[in-house]
């Protein structure tokens, strides 16, 4: 199949979707005295400010160190600028806090983006830049977001839908296809720019070279650049080239000289205003667009050809058709092999769409921290009250890389934890850009020296769950399943480096040295009572189930890869060792916290609470529901007989620890029990407390939604939480969707909605716990219905309620699309799938940055078939969701 075969071959990866799709108001651009990263750059000046770090565009693509950018522009002659990049809202503008106000929908890509395609939708008309602004920031907290399609741009069929599709002839030679369909009744002009600029790296004072474009023709130009073999683009008809440079417009923004006669916004300019001065007439510059002026008739479809080649042409186009139908075809024969299995024409369709967008929301990352601190040679120096404003403890951090992110536009920056997630569904089709993307962040140029791994650009400092174990693992099983063969080089330097993050954890996260994790917010932002990631008021500590019991599932994780390479090399025996009296110490300060021997598995509610203390001999519950008590579920491993029995010494010491320490073996599963097929459970769940855990998850009125688990239970909505404390009150309510607080921005809700990331973790685990216990151990689900189901078959209800968000229903909706019947019965919407960053917990609408393909492209792994029981117990115990891969 050529596109596994192609997936050996890197250079077909020089290519691709590695353009954001927004640069601007992000911390690597800001230089502000404040810190204002919003304001500094943003929406309405981005088309004249020269980036230091990056690009951005629509439909971007770009080689792996963004030395050439191409993207596409468009004009409906009524728009005030160039539609070159989306619109959205800033944190402070939303309501809800940022939020991108345009329709896009990745649809298909191979790996190594051999073949791509994504759909953009443009209005005829002006585009409500204002009304979006002035609307929402009317709207409280307790309305919902007001969208484009609320505006009435697109009732009458006013718009166009552009398809824009790349095809690579070879990894240097990219054929670009845009279909552009008018959707109205009337006869309608659109203008379109295709456009190819380089990235500014010559304004800096590290380096003046400057690569330069040029053309003498109408639809070609010429490219040289030292360090790239692209060096012609074609169109297959356009009116003229324009020309200007990547520079920034220094006399529009700041009122000084600019350094170049032809700026950054000098096509922008010439479309806009007629200004023939904005472009050179020498026909040569660092930025060059081709123009195309175009009259479309109603419902007129038309397609336009482009080539970005190393190759000189006389008929660029002769091969054209024929090589984007075998990529076509090639894709589809890819994807038919991952999808074998899968029962519906619709499953495959939202999975290929997962798919879609998570191999286009790759981007191109930069950012040495230590430069951004200091500023350039050849730039003013940055104010002195930006050393302390943000990341001035990760200096050595320099990163250059591509990058899965989590949402290119609302999210363009790494995310560690989301990360973690994104390889599980990237292992399915490309194992070894997942192995590269949780090998990145254990380099030293990421990782900090002091073993922390960085959460995110505005603030590196911010604690995730640490996951990273868990998903090196779970890729590395992938990985082995699809290739034959284990890839230990890459689960040993793993595991080295994770060494040092588990001890950063236990320095610098256990506040008392007794094994309590408090780990801050942890990536549930406002989860719980108070703002989990700043110091309670009075010197009180949080001691946190969730923090905790990430940290047991960290130890087992490390356990469990120091299992595998002892298999290979004994001397990773003394390190399982480590790991399995390491989980046994935090199940103990789980069960006897202080001298009062406070557990905070709460007996009379049967649910595990994060607690406060009020020192060593003082605690007390915060009862409040939430994910947070489900999370001690993940601390799971099970292990074969046969591995045990070929660690001598670990099976020495899992017996002296029995025979010795009976305490603590009492406090865990019975792992001296064989389950079913001789298996051994390690847990910090004995199968009571599993039971009562699930009693509680499993109840509709609590946590079980249609569309999964909710992150905070349903009671909460007619009864709120409330505390009372050192003269404050606190209220937590059940919120099913948007957030209706400030905290973190106002953008994040885990009280209520459905999150994937825990949905995963709760499946597998149960998928996990499946493995030990028998058939017969059974659950009501949903709880007080009378129907009992074990726990694989509880799991794989969860993945059905899970994939209802995006399937048709009886009535051929998709929940995911909420309240907006048009994107529910429309041909042109309906099977275009958006992936949102949360659900609401009641109706399954999605909520949040609305292309989070990253951590919700689980869903392209749920999907995946099932296989059969027999076999799994035969090869896969330590594949504990049973799927294919």
């Amino acid at each position: 199949m050529k596109e596994k075969e192609r997936l050996s071959d890197i250079s077909w990866k020089k290519w691709g979707p590695y353009v954001s799709n927004r640069e601007w108001g992000l911390v690597r651009e800001d230089y502000s005295a404040d810190g204002d990263a919003w304001n500094y750059t943003a929406h309405d000046t981005a088309e004249a400010k020269a980036y230091r770090w990056g690009e951005e565009g629509i439909c971007g693509i770009c080689d792996d160190l963004q030395k050439l950018v191409f993207s596409l522009g468009f004009w409906n002659k009524k728009d005030k600028m160039v539609k070159e990049r989306f619109f959205g809202l800033t944190n402070g503008q939303g309501n809800h806090g940022e939020d991108v106000k345009e329709y896009y929908y990745y649809l298909d890509s191979t790996p190594t983006h051999s073949y791509m395609k994504m759909l953009y939708k443009y209005p005829h008309n002006a585009f409500p830049y204002q009304d979006l602004i002035k609307t929402n920031a009317e709207r409280s907290k307790q309305e919902p977001e007001y969208e484009l399609i609320d505006t009435g741009i697109f009732d009458e069929n006013e718009y166009f839908d552009i398809f824009i599709e790349y095809a690579k002839a070879d990894s240097h030679d990219i054929l670009i296809q845009l279909t552009v369909i008018n959707k109205f009744e009337n006869k309608v002009p659109l203008v379109i720019l295709p456009t190819l600029w380089f990235r500014n790296t010559w304004r800096w004072g590290y380096d003046d070279y400057m690569p330069q474009m040029n053309s003498n023709q109408a639809d070609s130009v010429k490219i040289q650049h030292r360090d790239l073999q692209i060096k012609n683009f074609y169109a297959e008809c356009s009116d003229r080239v324009l020309f200007c440079d990547n520079e920034t417009n220094n006399e529009k923004l700041y009122q000084c000289p600019n350094e170049s006669d032809y700026t950054k916004d000098g096509i922008n300019d010439f479309i806009i205003n007629g200004n023939s001065q904005s472009v050179n007439p020498k026909n040569t510059g660092t930025k060059a667009a081709f123009l195309i002026d175009e009259n479309f008739n109603p419902k007129e479809r038309k397609v336009f050809k482009f080539r970005l080649t190393h190759k000189d042409f006389t008929k660029p186009f002769g091969d054209f058709d024929e090589i984007f139908g075998l990529r076509k075809q090639e894709a589809d024969e890819f994807y038919e092999e991952i999808q074998k299995g899968i029962n519906t024409e619709d499953e495959k369709l939202v999975q290929r769409q997962a798919f879609a967008g998570m191999l286009w929301s790759k981007m191109f990352y930069h950012y040495n921290v230590e430069k951004w601190l200091k500023g350039d040679p050849a730039q003013h120096k940055p104010p002195k009250s930006r050393e302390k404003i943000r990341n001035y403890q990760w200096k050595h951090l320099n990163n250059e890389h591509i990058i899965s992110m989590p949402d290119k536009w609302e999210y363009p920056w790494y995310a560690t934890w989301d990360l973690a997630f994104h390889t599980i569904s990237f292992a399915l089709i490309d194992p070894d850009f997942a192995k590269h993307q949780l090998k990145l962040f254990l380099f030293e140029w990421y990782m900090h020296p002091n073993g922390q791994l960085p959460a995110y650009e505005w603030d590196f400092n911010d604690v995730n769950p640490p996951v990273h174990a868990w998903a090196v693992f779970r890729v590395f099983k992938i990985d082995e399943y699809l290739k034959g063969k284990p890839d230990l080089p890459f689960l040993e330097s793993a595991f080295q480096k994770l060494l040092m993050n588990f001890t950063w954890w236990v320095n610098k996260k256990d506040n008392n040295g007794n094994n309590i994790f408090e780990g801050g917010f942890l990536g549930l932002d406002n989860i719980g009572v108070f703002d989990r990631n700043t110091p309670l008021p009075d010197g009180e500590h949080l001691e946190q189930s969730d923090g905790t019991s990430w940290m047991a599932m960290f130890a087992l994780n490390m356990m469990r890869i120091a299992l595998e390479l002892a298999l290979y090399n004994k001397v990773y025996e003394e390190m399982a060792i480590k790991f399995f009296e390491h989980f046994l110490a935090i199940a103990n300060s789980l069960a006897n916290m202080g001298d009062e021997c406070f557990s905070l598995w709460d007996d009379e509610d049967e649910f595990f609470y994060d607690a406060l203390s009020f020192g060593e001999k003082n605690h007390m519950y915060l009862k409040l529901r939430t994910i947070v008590g489900l999370i001690p579920m993940f601390a799971v491993e099970v292990i074969d007989d046969e591995m045990i029995e070929n660690l001598p010494d670990f099976k020495k010491r899992m017996q002296w620890v029995l025979d010795n320490k009976p305490e603590l073996a009492a406090l865990v599963s019975h792992w001296e029990v064989k389950g079913e097929d001789s298996k051994h459970l390690l847990s910090l769940l004995r199968g009571h407390r599993l039971k009562r855990l699930l009693h509680r998850m499993l109840n509709t009125e609590e946590f079980l939604s249609d569309f999964g688990i909710r992150a905070l239970s349903k009671e909460y909505e007619k009864n709120p939480f409330s505390l009372h404390l050192n003269g404050k009150d606190y209220t937590v309510q059940y919120t099913p969707a948007e957030s209706d607080s400030r905290l973190f921005g106002g953008n994040s809700n885990w009280r209520g909605p459905v999150w994937f990331p825990i949905n995963f973790l709760i499946i597998e685990s149960l998928q996990r716990f499946f493995f030990y216990y028998s058939p017969d151990f059974l659950v009501e689900c949903p709880t007080g219905s009378g129907n009992y189901l074990n726990l694989d078959q509880i799991a794989d209800e969860l993945s059905k309620r899970l994939s209802n968000i995006f399937l048709k229903d009886k009535d051929g909706n998709r929940p995911f699309n909420g309240q907006y019947p048009r994107f529910q019965s429309d041909p042109g919407f309906k099977d275009y799938i958006l992936f949102y960053e949360y659900f609401h917990g009641d109706n399954g609408r999605g909520v949040g940055a609305s292309h989070q393909t990253g951590w919700t492209g689980l869903i392209a792994k749920i999907l995946m078939p099932r296989y059969s029981k027999k076999k799994i117990a035969e090869s896969e115990t330590e594949m504990p969701d049973q799927k294919k891969f």
